[in-house]
């Protein structure tokens, strides 16, 4: 006679149970962290479809106050994020109508790249949960097994070797439930964790991506207002001066 999950799980022994309970709530913390971390990126990628082309659009006509502005209001977005802290860096000096020199660029791309591993950081958390769920959850329920099937063969032991075939076969199949209930747990904690690696570094690329535009942007166009081949002249001057090599971006 077969018996329902939950007939199984009354039946089983106390250790068993508890094995039960902590896979249970390990699934919980998984998927808990996987819906958190699916709308974080899903509020951060819609956010950035709505910022991307009307800051383009503001570049495109020199208009750098109306794009700081921009991205400063979206918090949101990973790649407003990263280009807001690179024209926080140049931003007094767009202001107060100053020369951007070389030092300056070097400084937007230091901030650039402090900004992209912050967001980084806060996209990675909670990974690790998935991580250690999908790798730890197969081993929580072999030690179940394994115990299961211990207690199995005492109590068969136990009873002088005259138990039936049915017995030990009950035994067993308590037993190996816990393995089965941690294949359960594991593996779409895994397919999770590798869904959500690929999409982070999917997102890495745009910030990195999008902030060496900006970059290029403000080598070669300034704007009208500050000069744009004073400061390209200026530019390349300290450029081909620097002895330790050119200045990235």
């Amino acid at each position: 006679m077969s018996l329902s999950l939950y007939d199984l799980f009354i039946s089983m022994g106390l250790f068993a149970k508890a094995i039960v309970v902590i896979l249970a709530a390990m699934s919980i913390f998984s998927w808990t962290s996987a819906f958190q971390k699916l709308y974080q990126i899903l509020r951060s990628q819609g956010e950035t479809r709505r910022f991307a082309p009307e800051f383009s659009r503001f570049l495109q006509e020199e208009q750098l106050d109306g794009a700081i502005k921009l991205a400063e209001k979206q918090k949101k977005s990973h790649v407003a994020r990263v280009v807001g802290e690179a024209l926080s860096e140049v931003k007094p000096l767009l202001r107060d109508r100053a020369t951007i020199t070389a030092a300056d660029i070097n400084s937007v791309e230091r901030a650039v790249e402090r900004e992209i591993l912050i967001v980084s950081a806060e996209l990675k958390r909670g990974l690790g949960i998935l991580a250690t769920t999908g790798s730890t959850a197969p081993f929580v329920g072999l030690l179940g097994t394994v115990m299961g099937i211990v207690n199995a063969f005492t109590g068969m032991a136990a009873s002088g070797g005259g138990g039936s075939l049915g017995a030990v076969s009950a035994g067993i199949a308590e037993a190996l439930i816990t393995t089965a209930f941690g294949l359960i747990v594991a593996i779409p904690a895994v397919w999770l964790y590798n869904y959500f690696t690929t999409k982070i570094d999917f997102l890495s690329v745009e910030m990195t991506y999008t902030s060496k535009e900006l970059i290029d942007y403000l080598i070669k166009s300034v704007g009208s207002e500050f000069g744009r081949s004073i400061f390209t002249k200026e530019f390349q001057t300290q450029k081909a001066s620097q002895t330790s090599g050119p200045v990235s971006h």
